[in-house]
């Protein structure tokens, strides 16, 4: 219980803002005053959608204001708002009079019982002096506007801020006359600055700062509305949020990072959290929504280096509610993108569905199929081009012909296309010193890499020096055996974790660093390749589950497969993840993978592993000595590794950190694969054994020969329905291949 009194993003202490899991929301029961709730007729749908990039004064952001259009594209196609019911404040617009003034006029004066309202703020967060000392720091968080510049002199002179604090916020909800209330706050107040390539959505804040004379005489002014007294008002926030829930992008000691996805910005945790939406399949309890979306951004926390997990507050704690997301039905049918305009054959396109690792997959020529209202196919739609998250396309075959094609129309991925030219892009850190231009020239003569300043673009890995202040930092982060001070290697894009294997003796210079590290580059290459091909758990009509078990238990660790393909057979399920935890699995922990093959026919199986430094192992196939079917798994049969007949285990070992499984079912042969593979086996003298074995080197090429098999499956079967794929692509068909992932985090001893 100390641990939830120390947690009060908006500083409504007592409320328990819990780090979410699975395992914790199973046991939540349905509340009956939701229930109630839900019964009521919803009248109208409202939003207030507030971003913020423009800061004078401080620190800009970047992604603020795609935040506000990923929320608003959400609220349309998935839940059904009225785009006239959206109102959205950005930057200049977004002074402290704007906001409140626009939370009074379009929400508390039009929203009536029964009706949903969601409140969304994307941009900097801080913290002021708190007269009440609601906690033991004596500080309210706040959320800061466009105008809420810190007083000149801060740090060492302090002075009131135009902020509005967690205190209002508080007034403001407990204003409205409806229930059904979704605050969603991705900011933070944990100290801002650039973190690596991110930028912190907070500035420093504390006892010096004080609320404005102004912010105090609103509060006062609500009171008065409310008919509540100072004493009432400190006791009723001191139990919890005022009405509905309030969701947090980060815990209270976390950065709310401002990141970059391709070729746009976006709120790190607004990015995922609407993205997992747009896949969800029909209605998820919001308690069970906001704990996988926390797998997501905990998994890509810890690939990108910045910790970040959502909190869900609510203010029935004890009823616990199993009330739907934004409490709004859902349609049944997922997709990655929706029909915004259409003219003639050509369209515009949303693709807010997107996963962030496979986007360049869908730079141009991607096939995506037009859903009907009951979600059947009726055409095909090629991308012409991607700007951000806004596509062009051309309507290829339409299945119904008298009835045109409309915005609003559901999409889901059908074939991707990988680029030849795919890029390692690594980053520059400000260490280098006047090494940079050195180091940038050293990478860019690698093949497919891509150096890149740091800033607005996205990159997988950072390239610096190991500082002395950067060494103390990443010791508070009990990193053990870090590289000397003075080394160079790479970091990950949040600079809070390494590549450890990538960093050399003090002494090396610039040019010799990056010469070092060519094996490891292709390698890393080659792993971002893989994730761009697998990445269609989500996408996927193959019928298949795989999972993960403790090898002499009946624990299962991960389990995983294609929702599309299940819900061929309707299996009565709407997630794809049955154990969403990122499950710590202790070194020397013995697993075993099961792959159950649902369809009627056979499917060629491949199991890969990416360890935390990038580096693969091939699990399966394994018969170094068998033909091209020691790959396959027949039509309702089941695949266990290792099985009884084997020799080896699967043991888990070094280095610590995030891994991921990777399960790959085709319905084609894999023959270059396992050619490649083969003649790996040979080299390691393993070629007549059944064993896993360590792809280094050749991970590339083996990863190019995958690549060529899939699209060789793809262009043979859409031959047949006259789709064409230009050269200097691979095609992934997802009626032709299922990609799924399990991760999980290698640690030291079981209670790490």
């Amino acid at each position: 219980m100390a641990d939830m009194k120390r947690r009060h993003f908006l500083q409504f202490a007592g409320s328990a803002l819990a780090t979410l899991g699975l395992s914790q929301w199973d046991i939540m029961q349905q509340g009956e005053r939701y229930q109630q709730v839900l019964a009521q007729s919803t009248k109208r749908k409202l939003a207030l959608l507030v971003g913020i990039n423009e800061y004078k004064g401080i620190p800009e952001l970047y992604g603020c204001v795609n935040d506000v259009q990923l929320q608003r594209e959400l609220l349309i196609h998935r839940f059904g708002f009225n785009p006239q019911d959206i109102l959205t404040l950005t930057d200049q617009k977004a002074t402290r009079k704007g906001m409140l003034t626009a939370f009074e006029e379009h929400l508390i004066k039009q929203a009536k019982p029964g009706d949903v309202v969601v409140f969304h703020f994307s941009g900097h967060g801080s913290r002021v002096r708190d007269r009440d000392r609601d906690t033991e720091d004596g500080l309210n968080s706040t959320l800061v506007p466009i105008d809420g510049n810190l007083p000149p002199g801060y740090p060492q002179q302090g002075g009131q801020v135009q902020h509005i604090m967690g205190h209002t916020l508080f007034l403001l909800m407990s204003a409205l006359k409806t229930e059904n209330v979704t605050v969603v706050l991705d900011s933070c107040h944990a100290g801002g600055a650039k973190r690596g390539n991110f930028r912190v959505r907070s500035i420093d804040g504390g006892e010096k700062l004080l609320p404005s004379t102004a912010e105090l005489e609103y509060q006062r002014r609500l009171l008065g509305k409310l008919g509540l007294s100072p004493q009432k008002f400190i006791e009723l926030r001191r139990k919890g949020v005022a009405k509905g829930v309030v969701i947090a992008s980060a815990k209270r000691d976390q950065y709310a990072a401002d990141a970059s996805f391709d070729d746009f910005n976006a709120g790190a945790f607004t990015y995922l959290f609407t993205q997992y939406l747009w896949q969800q399949p029909g209605d998820e309890a919001i308690n069970r929504a906001i704990a996988n979306i926390s797998r997501s951004t905990t998994i890509f926390a810890r690939q990108s280096g910045n910790f970040q997990e959502p909190e869900l507050e609510s203010n029935f704690s004890k009823e616990n509610t199993r009330a739907p997301i934004y409490f709004t039905r859902t349609p049944a049918v997922s997709a990655e993108a929706v029909v915004t305009q259409v003219n003639g054959e050509q369209v515009k396109l949303w693709l807010g569905g997107l996963d962030s690792e496979s986007l360049e997959a869908f730079k141009q020529d991607a096939i995506f199929t037009v859903l009907d209202n009951k979600g059947s196919d009726r055409g095909l739609i090629q991308l012409q081009s991607r700007q951000g998250l806004t596509g062009q396309g051309k309507l290829l075959k339409a299945a119904q012909k008298k009835q045109p094609l409309q915005p609003g129309a559901l999409l889901q991925e059908r074939i991707r296309s990988i680029p030849s030219d795919l890029t390692l892009k690594i980053g520059l850190d400000d260490s280098l010193g006047n090494n940079i231009q050195q180091a940038k020239q050293a990478l860019q003569a690698i093949p497919r890499i891509a150096a890149k300043t740091l800033g607005r673009q996205e990159v997988q890995y950072i390239f610096g020096r190991m500082t002395e202040a950067k060494s103390q930092e990443l010791q508070k982060s009990r990193l053990s055996n870090l590289p000397v001070v003075g080394s160079f290697g790479l970091f990950l894009p949040g600079m809070t974790q390494i590549i450890a294997s990538s960093f050399g003796t003090s002494n090396e210079t610039v040019s010799a660093a990056v010469t070092r590290l060519q094996p490891k580059l292709k390698s890393l290459l080659a792993a971002r390749i893989v994730k761009q091909m697998l990445g269609n758990t989500n996408s996927s009509r193959i019928n298949v589950t795989a999972t993960m078990n403790v090898v002499g238990s009946q624990e299962i660790l991960g389990e995983t497969f294609p929702i599309r393909g299940v819900q061929k057979v309707d299996l009565g399920t709407s997630s794809q993840t049955t154990n969403s935890g990122l499950q710590k699995l202790p070194l020397g922990t013995k697993i075993a993978f099961q792959i159950q093959n649902n369809e009627s026919q056979p499917l060629y199986i491949s199991i890969l592993v990416i360890d935390a430094q990038g580096e693969m192992a091939i699990i399966f196939p394994n018969n170094w000595s068998a033909a091209e079917d020691a790959a396959l798994v027949e039509g309702k049969q089941k695949l266990v590794i290792p099985s009884a007949g084997d020799t080896f285990k699967l043991v888990i070992g070094e280095p610590l950190g995030v891994s991921e499984a990777l399960i790959v079912a085709s319905t084609t042969p894999l023959r270059n694969s396992l050619k490649a593979l083969k003649e790996i086996a040979k080299s390691r003298g393993v070629e007549n054994t059944r064993a896993p074995i360590a792809v280094t080197n050749e991970l590339l090429d083996v990863t190019n020969s995958l690549l060529n098999d899939l699209d060789a499956g793809t262009r043979g079967a859409i031959n047949v329905e006259g789709i064409q794929l230009p050269n200097g692509v691979r095609g992934i068909d997802t009626k032709k291949l299922a990609a799924m992932a399990i991760a999980f985090e290698v640690v030291g001893t079981a209670n790490s």
